[in-house]
């Protein structure tokens, strides 16, 4: 894999000790897998003192302020340390497979936004309505059908890293705010097809239900009435 791989944690477990053992093996410099901790605090230590082990490339925020926030510290530290790069960004909360992450980088490299589809069927029911709701609100907006809007396994081509950083929120609403960004400019949109994996209901994702989703819907809505 020639893409750097953006991963954004916040109080890793061993679902993510688990994906960097796959990850790490198959790319030709451990560094270009980048590890942005979202303020864990100690708690975390042990898990990325591992993957500074592995060699892979830890970068840590010293407090929590939300996965846009982390993303764009390591857009930042791609741009500055590895310019041209195209970059995957991926969950590390198990719900993104190695093999799948792969897939992604080997489409890298046309100057496309990649987005790694779910399948809605195997989503549980408040996932599954509320990724109903964003698709059709954002084929509305911008005019760009999109089959899984809220998927975090995506990939940025080179050419669109700097517009990104200056991409507004700092929690899951940022990558809405991408993918309105991303089809504002033009950018054209591959989709891949990914595993879909819950573990224990979700339970092991940051999304933070109602506030979260609001926030995401008022991106959408504030875009329509701007």
């Amino acid at each position: 894999m020639s893409a750097v791989i953006l991963l954004p944690v916040h109080r890793p477990g061993d679902q993510f000790v688990s994906l960097l053992g796959e990850l790490v093996p198959d790319v030709a410099d451990p560094a270009s897998v980048v590890v942005v901790d979202d303020g864990s605090g100690p708690q975390a230590d042990a898990v990325l003192a591992g993957a500074g082990e592995l060699g892979c490339t830890v970068l840590r925020c010293p407090a929590n302020r939300g996965k846009g926030a982390a993303l764009k510290v390591g857009l930042r530290h791609v741009i500055a340390a590895r310019p041209g790069c195209d970059v995957v960004t991926a969950d590390g909360d198990g719900q993104h497979r190695a093999a799948d992450i792969r897939a992604l980088a080997e489409r890298t490299g046309r100057g496309r936004l990649v987005l790694g589809v779910r399948r809605f069927d195997r989503m549980p029911p408040r996932s599954r309505l509320g990724n109903h709701v964003v698709q059709w609100l954002f084929r509305a907006v911008t005019g760009r059908a999109v089959a899984d809007t809220q998927t975090g396994l995506r990939a940025y081509p080179a050419a669109l890293l700097e517009r990104l950083c200056r991409v507004p929120g700092e929690r899951f609403d940022y990558e809405m705010n991408v993918l309105i960004t991303a089809a504002g400019s033009g950018c054209g949109f591959e989709e891949v097809p990914i595993s879909t994996i819950y573990l224990g209901d979700n339970t092991s994702s940051n999304f933070r239900g109602l506030t979260d989703s609001a926030q995401v819907l008022g991106t959408l809505l504030r875009h329509a009435a701007g």
